[in-house]
């Protein structure tokens, strides 16, 4: 069986759409029909080169989106064929199986255990959750990354308690998750931070009750204005070593706290006063909001379809699976928050 797939042939090139012929299943391995695929930061670095050298490549993308099991291999006990999932890095219960490799005309193509960017992908059964019930699908591409990192990052990490001062640093579609989760255990003041106008309009959407423009101002200065003795909690999503340092700055003294979630690029160095560990402060780290897909995942689907949000404007308009370099090149350009790649479309 062949399938169409989105491949990252040469980093800083654009990708080019092809045939690949499908493998055997492995125990442990489930063929998924894709039916939506999301895009974050992440494949935006793999494409640009951010992460350093790519010994991988020629390479699948994606690691965000929901299908239809259409095949298991052997050993497999968590989906069954017909099931609605969700696909996602995050690990989850379940066989951890591996990549798969593909052939594209004789030529190798490399996978990990979840991929997106094509229309049936081989993925490993660990990275699989039966999508939530009264979650659409397109919606449930949230639940792949953009959710349980944002979310999580709030009610795992941080336990934001109502009436907790929060900033969030970088409004993307893992920031304004973490602004929405933070909303709605109750954070006030809530404060969304980032230069991209449409994204700062975003995070007042979705529960920021203040904004500001870190290229405008002293951003420090003016959380002070909002809390004079800084936020009791920080989330950063940007990526950038300078923010991270600004999040742990703008938390108080005697025990604030900041996670750092974005990705930076390689090579990138953080730089830190250690006062600030003498101040009572924490910085701390997170592997995708220290969530667990089978215990967080249908949560954060009530979340998601609790309609206390309009959830589905964090997605941009479909785009065909053809697009889908143009997708990672209007995420990078923070003209969506989120890109969602419809393979339905032709």
């Amino acid at each position: 069986m062949k399938t169409e797939a989105a491949l990252l042939v040469q980093t800083g090139k654009p990708l080019v759409l092809a045939e690949i012929e499908i493998p055997v299943l492995k125990p442990g391995q489930v063929l998924v029909e894709i039916v939506y695929s999301g895009a974050c930061g992440t494949q935006v670095m793999e494409w640009r080169g951010d992460k350093g050298e790519d010994k991988w490549v020629p390479h699948c993308l994606g690691h965000e989106g929901t299908g239809t099991v259409l095949e298991t291999g052997s050993a497999v006990t968590k989906v069954k064929a017909g099931d609605k999932v969700v696909l996602s890095w995050i690990k989850g219960n379940g066989i951890e199986a591996g990549g798969a490799v593909y052939d594209w005309d004789g030529r190798k193509v490399n996978a990990g255990g979840v991929t997106t960017f094509q229309r049936h992908a081989v993925v490993s059964e660990n990275r699989l959750t039966l999508l939530p019930d009264g979650l659409s699908m397109d919606v449930a591409v949230l639940l792949g990354c953009a959710a349980p990192t944002g979310m999580g990052a709030i009610y795992n990490v941080l336990k934001v308690q109502p009436g907790d001062a929060v900033a969030v640093f970088g409004t993307g579609g893992i920031g304004l998750n973490a602004l929405m989760a933070a909303a709605l255990a109750g954070a006030m003041p809530l404060i969304g931070i980032d230069p991209n106008p449409t994204r700062r309009a975003l995070a007042q959407i979705y529960g920021a009750t203040n904004v500001l423009d870190p290229s405008a101002s002293d951003v420090i200065a003016e959380i002070r204005k909002i809390t004079p003795q800084g936020v009791d909690l920080a989330v950063e999503s940007s990526g950038i070593p300078a923010v991270m340092e600004q999040a742990i700055n703008a938390t108080r003294q005697q025990g604030g706290r900041a996670v750092v979630i974005g990705n930076a690029k390689h090579g990138a160095v953080l730089s830190l006063n250690p006062g600030v560990f003498n101040q009572g402060k924490s910085l701390l780290g997170t592997w995708g909001g220290d969530s667990v897909p089978d215990r967080d995942y249908g949560r954060y689907g009530r979340l998601l379809a609790s309609n206390r949000f309009p959830v589905r404007d964090l997605l941009s308009k479909p785009y065909r699976l053809a697009d889908a370099d143009q997708a990672l090149q209007d995420l990078a350009a923070g003209k969506v928050g989120r890109p969602l790649i419809d393979m339905s479309l032709s």
